[in-house]
C-alpha cells in the first residue's frame, strides 16, 4: 500500500452525501459513536460535511531511536518505522475512502487520515476495528504569537540599518561569530505563515538558493491546500515560499537573517533555513500543524508525496511561534496528535523550539496552549529587550492545562521591539513584540551550537541541557516556584556564548575501564579559556577528587573496591556529556576473551572496520591501538560481548606498514599496503 494524498475536488461534498453506507446495528452504532469526538458529531450532523482525523489504534514504537548515535541514523530509523506502520495498517481504509470518492489525506508522522465527510462517513470509519478514535480538526483562528510593537522609537527606526540588532547583541551571539561560528552546517526549519523567501535578508540563507537559481524541492512545503478557504494572497499549494501575513518572514529573519549590507537581524547568519506554511493568514488546524512536522521529519519534492521523503534533509531545529488553544476546539485529544508529531521529530534528532504564549496578563499557569506546555517542546518566554525583566505579556507556568504542574517556560530571550524582515517588500523591516519574537532567538542559538560542535547534531536533550545550564539564571519567587529555574524565567536568559563554551568543553577518553581493586583515574578536559566547568557523578563508588576548572584541565577521580562478583558501570558528567566508568567484578581473574578475527588487510586508501569481542557477561575489556594511523572510533571498552570499531588512515608513505590493536590482551593485526 502506498501512502496517498488525494486532492479535494469540487463536488466532493455532494459525493459523500450519496455514499451508500449501511448503518451498523444499534449496539455497534453506539460503540462507533463512542469513538467520535463530540465536536465531530456536532459539525457533521444533518449530512453536513466536516473535516475530522481518523486515528488508528496501532502507532509506531520509536524507542529504538534512542540507541542510535547520529542524527542521520535516528532520522532514517524514525522515518522507516513510521512509514512502515502506516503502510501496514491504513490500506483497507484508504481503499474504502477511494472507492466511495471521499476526500482524504494520509499521514504517517501520526498514524491517521484526514477525512472530509458527513456523520455517516465518520460512523462507518469508527466502526472499523483498526480505528481507535475520530478527532476534530478545528480551525484555530489568528494564533501567530505576536503583538504590534508599542515601544517608543523615532519614525525612521523600522527601516533604519542598525547593524546588529539589540536582541542579538543581548544574547551574546556576536561573540560566537567572533570565534568563527555563524551557524554554518546547520539548518533551521520554520513553521509559520510562510516566507518572503527572496527578501534581501533571507534569500542568501535559504537552502533552496544556490546563488544563481532557486530550487524549492525539499526546501518548502505548503500545508494550505486548495478548497480549504478562499482569497489567500499566496494562493494554495504554493510552488514557492510565500508569506500571507508577514509573521513567518519576521521570525525566520531573527533566526538566520542578514542582508550583507548592515541589517544583521539574525542569530545564525551562516545557517540555512527551510520553511513550511502551517497557517492561512494566521489560521491553523491540527492537521496543518502535523503536516509541517511530517515535512520537516523527511522533506519531499514539490508536488510529491511523503513516500518520497528524505530524512537526511531534515532541519536541526524548528521554530514554532503559534498556539492551539482549547478555547477554539484544540482539546486534550487533539493535543495528543500534535504532541505525537513533535515526539517523532524529537526521536529523529530535531529540536522543537516553541513560543510560551502571550497570556502573561492572566498571571500564573498561562502557558496553556499546545504545543507550549509539552515536555518535548523547548519553550521560550520573552524578556523586555536589553533587560532581565520579564515582558508583561509573556506566559508563565506551572502547567495546569494537562494536570502535570510542569514548570515552564524553559528559557527566556529578548522579545520586545524586535526588528526583523517583513513581507511588504524585499527591503522591508518592522518591529514586533511577543514570545514569537523571542522564540527564533533560541532556534538560531541551536543552529550556532550545531555549528560550534557538530557532534551535537541530533542530541536533542544534550542541546537543551546546554542551553539551560549556560543561561544567565534569573531568580523569581512567583508562580509557585523560587530561585532558578522557575515558572517565570525558566532557567534564565539565553546566553549563547556561554552555551558555545559549554558545547566545546569535552573530555577524553569517552570511557574508562579499571580492575576490581580501588584505583584512580583521570579525564583530560579540552575547553575554551573562557569556559568554567564542573564535573559531577551520581555514583557513590566514584569520588571526584578534582572536578572543576577553567579552560583546559584534568578531572581526577577515585574508584572504590568492587566487592561484587559482577562488573559495574557508572559515569561522570561534564557539560551535559556523559563519560562511562566500567569496573571489573572480583571474579575478573576468571574471565576469558576472544576476537571474531585476528587480522585485516587494507589498501593504501585505508578504511573502516570493526572487531567483535567475545567475553562473559560480567567481564570488562578495553581496546587500544599502538600507532597513530589507526583510530578507535567506538568506545574503547565494554562489558561482555561487544565490538570495537576502528578507522585506518590513508597510507601516503609509499611503503607497506603493520600495526596492532590490543583488546583484553588479545592481539589483532592490521596490515596496510
Amino acid at each position: 500500500m502506498k501512502i496517498r494524498l488525494l486532492a479535494v475536488l469540487i463536488g466532493t461534498f455532494l459525493l459523500t452525501l450519496l455514499v451508500n453506507l449501511r448503518p451498523p446495528a444499534e449496539a455497534s452504532n453506539q460503540l462507533a459513536l463512542a469513538k467520535i469526538a463530540p465536536l465531530v458529531i456536532e459539525r457533521a450532523k444533518d449530512n453536513q460535511p466536516a473535516e475530522f482525523l481518523v486515528v488508528f489504534g496501532e502507532q509506531a514504537d520509536l524507542s529504538g531511536a534512542d540507541q542510535l548515535a547520529t542524527k542521520e541514523e535516528k532520522g532514517a530509523f524514525v522515518y522507516r518505522t513510521l512509514m512502515a506502520k502506516a503502510q501496514a495498517t491504513q490500506g483497507a481504509t484508504l481503499d474504502w475512502l477511494a472507492a466511495n470518492h471521499i476526500a482524504h489525506e494520509s499521514f504517517y508522522v501520526v498514524n491517521m487520515i484526514l477525512v472530509k465527510g458527513n456523520l455517516d462517513v465518520a460512523r462507518a470509519l469508527a466502526a472499523r476495528p483498526e480505528v481507535a478514535r475520530i478527532e476534530a480538526n478545528p480551525r484555530i483562528y489568528s494564533q501567530p504569537i505576536d503583538q504590534p510593537d508599542t515601544q517608543p522609537k523615532p519614525p525612521y527606526r523600522i527601516n533604519e540599518i542598525d547593524t546588529v540588532e539589540s536582541g542579538i547583541n543581548y544574547t551574546n551571539a556576536p561573540q560566537v561569530w567572533a570565534m568563527g561560528y555563524t551557524g554554518q552546517g546547520a539548518v533551521v526549519g520554520g513553521a509559520d505563515t510562510g516566507y518572503l523567501w527572496n527578501h534581501n535578508a533571507l534569500k542568501p540563507h535559504y537552502r533552496g538558493w544556490n546563488g544563481v537559481t532557486a530550487d524549492h524541492n525539499d526546501n518548502w512545503h505548503d500545508s494550505i491546500h486548495a478548497g480549504s478557504s478562499t482569497g489567500n494572497p499566496c494562493g494554495y499549494d504554493a510552488a514557492a515560499p510565500c508569506d500571507d501575513s508577514g509573521h513567518g518572514t519576521h521570525t525566520v529573519g531573527t533566526a538566520t537573517g542578514d542582508d550583507g549590507a548592515g541589517n544583521q537581524i539574525g542569530m545564525a547568519p551562516g545557517a540555512k533555513w527551510i520553511g513550511c506554511r502551517n497557517m492561512d493568514r494566521g489560521d491553523g488546524t491540527p492537521a496543518r500543524y502535523a503536516e509541517c512536522f511530517q515535512f520537516f521529519l523527511a522533506p519531499y519534492p514539490l508536488g510529491g508525496t511523503p513516500a518520497q521523503g528524505d530524512p537526511s534533509k531534515a532541519p536541526d531545529v524548528t521554530t514554532n511561534s503559534w498556539g492551539c488553544p482549547a478555547s477554539e476546539g484544540c482539546d486534550s485529544s487533539t493535543w495528543g496528535i500534535i504532541q505525537q508529531a513533535i515526539q517523532a521529530n524529537r526521536a529523529a534528532g530535531i529540536v522543537t523550539v516553541v513560543a510560551a504564549g502571550n497570556s502573561g496578563a492572566s498571571g500564573c499557569s498561562s502557558v496553556s496552549d499546545a504545543p507550549s506546555f509539552f515536555p518535548e517542546s523547548f519553550t521560550v518566554g520573552a524578556l523586555t529587550t536589553g533587560s532581565d525583566s520579564i515582558a508583561s505579556f509573556s506566559s508563565r507556568g506551572p502547567v495546569t492545562a494537562d494536570g502535570s504542574n510542569r514548570p515552564k517556560p524553559d528559557i527566556v530571550a529578548p522579545g520586545t521591539g524586535t526588528r526583523s524582515a517583513y513581507n511588504s517588500s524585499l527591503t522591508a523591516y518592522t518591529s514586533l513584540n511577543g514570545t514569537s519574537m523571542a522564540t527564533p532567538h533560541v532556534a538560531g542559538a541551536v543552529a550556532l551550537l550545531v555549528s560550534v560542535q557538530p557532534q551535537l547534531r541530533g542530541q536533542v536533550a544534550t542541546i537543551e541541557g546546554i542551553l539551560e545550564d549556560s543561561a544567565a539564571h534569573i531568580n523569581s519567587s512567583s508562580c509557585s516556584s523560587s530561585g532558578s529555574p522557575n515558572n517565570t524565567y525558566g532557567y534564565g536568559r539565553l546566553d549563547v556564548k556561554a552555551a558555545a563554551d559549554m558545547a566545546l568543553t569535552v573530555a577524553s577518553p569517552q570511557s574508562f575501564a579499571i580492575s576490581a581493586a580501588a584505583a584512580e583515574g583521570a579525564l583530560n578536559v579540552s575547553a575554551p579559556a573562557t569556559a568554567n566547568w564542573t564535573a559531577t557523578t551520581g555514583d557513590s563508588w566514584i569520588a571526584i577528587v578534582n572536578g572543576s576548572g577553567n579552560g583546559n584541565g584534568i578531572i581526577r577521580f577515585a574508584v572504590r573496591d568492587n566487592p561484587d562478583i559482577n562488573a559495574r558501570v557508572g559515569s561522570i558528567t561534564l557539560a551535559r556529556r556523559t563519560y562511562t566508568i566500567r569496573q571489573q567484578g572480583v571474579n575478573g581473574s576468571d574471565c576469558s576473551y576472544a576476537l571474531s578475527s585476528y587480522r585485516q588487510v587494507f589498501s593504501a586508501a585505508g578504511g573502516s572496520d570493526s572487531i567483535d569481542v567475545i567475553a562473559d557477561s560480567g567481564c570488562v575489556w578495553s581496546a587500544r591501538s599502538n600507532v597513530s594511523w589507526i583510530t578507535i572510533t567506538s568506545e574503547g571498552n565494554g562489558i561482555g560481548n561487544g565490538a570495537v570499531a576502528y578507522r585506518v588512515a590513508t597510507n601516503n608513505t609509499g611503503a607497506a606498514r603493520k600495526a596492532k590493536i590490543i583488546v583484553a590482551g588479545q592481539v589483532f593485526h592490521v596490515k596496510q599496503k
